[in-house]
């Protein structure tokens, strides 16, 4: 196995992973490390062009709604986060002027319909559905 599947090895199955002799905890850090790094690039550079940074950029609510987005869109992909992402800000903007601080409510409610209903989210759902319909196709021209 290469060292460059590992990280996904990892995601896999950890158990896995350290029965093949990856080194799981440095796999594990190495991925912290590059996830706060990035972080730390995205509010630095919305600070740089916004020209300011506010408190609520720093709220734990805004951590939730970083989840959501990624549970709504469906994770493992590049296109799940990003939609689930415009998704929730659009719901966001629309409903903002016509419910008031009712919008919290609804976004806690999609959120548990997402977790119930689309485990995969929006992207993992469609995917999985395209490989059953080619799936199918496949077993009836055989």
């Amino acid at each position: 196995m290469s060292k460059a599947k590992a990280p996904r090895r990892l995601a896999e199955n950890e158990a896995r992973a350290v029965s093949l002799g990856y080194d799981v905890n440095r796999y594990k850090l190495l991925a912290f490390v590059l996830s706060t790094a990035f972080a730390g690039l995205a509010g630095s550079l919305k600070t740089i062009v916004l020209g300011f940074a506010t408190l609520s950029d720093v709220h734990w609510s805004l951590s939730g709604e970083v989840v959501l987005m990624t549970l709504l869109g469906g994770m493992g992909t590049l296109a799940g986060p990003v939609l689930g992402a415009f998704t929730i800000i659009g719901l966001q903007d629309f409903l903002a002027d016509r419910v008031g601080s009712w919008i919290n409510v609804i976004i806690g409610a999609i959120f548990v319909v997402c977790v119930v209903a689309f485990r995969r989210g929006f992207v993992g759902e469609l995917l999985a559905w395209q490989q059953r319909r080619s799936q199918r196709g496949a077993e009836r021209s055989s």
